[in-house]
């Protein structure tokens, strides 16, 4: 089969197309011939030894894939050959063939093609378990969303505006912010032209935000936590922006608010009912139109690296998807 390597840590530039064996799937595993591949921001991380997994080189970066069951393991029983489906990988979807635990693929609507399914489970599952698990969002609560024309944020925007919350978008452009307002967003927030906490303040008359889910980091977070609202929680996503911020406790303090972490792809291993649960009300939201995944760029296998880069230099507005098939 036909895979994108990382041979030694490095920029996206340094990947190589190759030809390698086919994976072989363990028991508990199922074979995947691959379609798509969602790229998303820990790409652009392990290929250069910057995240908390650091596979044995070489191996294909890709933590998400859709498409058709090959063979299924011994000890795999809710998958059948042939079954279309989406599976959590971590690393290896940028290659034809990958071999992924059964608990962490499940079936697709079928209405779902391809490139919008390697568009969702990732974006839509981190969302999703952040807003109901992490933060427990109400109807009539306040969200704000940094980074909201990214693939989690505006996965971040729509699961809100389904949940019945108040949806402020914040993002560095008008562009960007566009989008964001077309995925349903109330409110929106150019952090490049207006200082954050101020507009947030101003937005929600001087209260602060509920929830803020934050996949940005750095200054960002800095301005937010300054204006999150009494009993607001404060949802850790990411550090896109670079710098990983550092909390001066008493802001917590003062607001009686809570600082959630969110890992969603821990979450799927050790509670995967709940995360099942998650997906099935996605499904639902996808069913009625709630939900629309932005696939904004399309790349062949053969361009995954410039996917990677462009998505790495913020170049890229809702999702990027590697198409291999």
């Amino acid at each position: 089969m036909k895979a994108v390597l990382c041979k030694a840590f490095g920029p996206a530039e340094s990947l190589v197309l190759e030809d390698v064996a086919s994976p072989v799937a363990k028991k508990n595993e199922i074979l995947l011939d691959v379609h798509a591949a969602g790229v998303n921001f820990p790409d652009t991380l392990i290929i250069e030894g910057k995240y908390q997994f650091k596979p044995p080189f070489p191996f294909s970066p890709g933590g998400e894939a859709a498409g058709v069951v090959r063979e299924v393991g011994e000890k795999v029983s809710h998958l059948k050959v042939g079954d279309r489906v989406m599976a959590l990988t971590g690393w290896g979807s940028f290659a034809e063939q990958v071999a992924v635990a059964g608990y962490n693929v499940l079936p697709i609507p079928e209405s779902m093609d391809f490139n919008v399914a390697a568009a969702f489970s990732m974006t839509y599952g981190t969302s999703m378990h952040a807003l109901k698990q992490r933060a427990n969002l109400q109807t009539g609560e306040t969200l704000l969303v940094l980074g909201a024309s990214g693939g989690v944020g505006l996965a971040a925007v729509e699961i809100g505006k389904a949940m019945g919350a108040r949806v402020i978008a914040a993002a560095s452009s008008a562009e960007k912010l566009a989008v964001a307002k077309a995925a349903g967003a109330d409110e929106l927030i150019n952090y490049s032209e207006s200082n954050l906490k101020d507009e947030i303040k101003r937005l929600t008359d001087g209260q602060g935000a509920d929830v803020i889910y934050d996949p940005v980091g750095g200054d960002l977070f800095d301005q937010a936590i300054r204006a999150i609202a009494w009993n607001g929680r404060l949802l850790v996503v990411g550090f896109a922006s670079g710098r990983i911020p550092e909390l001066p406790v008493n802001l917590a303090l003062l607001k009686g608010a809570a600082v959630l972490g969110v890992f969603w792809g821990s979450f799927a291993q050790r509670q995967p009912q709940d995360n099942a649960a998650n997906f099935q009300q996605l499904f639902g939201w996808f069913a009625e139109g709630k939900l629309k995944p932005l696939v904004s760029q399309v790349y062949p296998l053969s361009n995954a690296a410039q996917a990677i880069d462009d998505l790495g230099q913020r170049r890229a507005v809702g999702k990027v998807v590697v198409q291999v098939r």
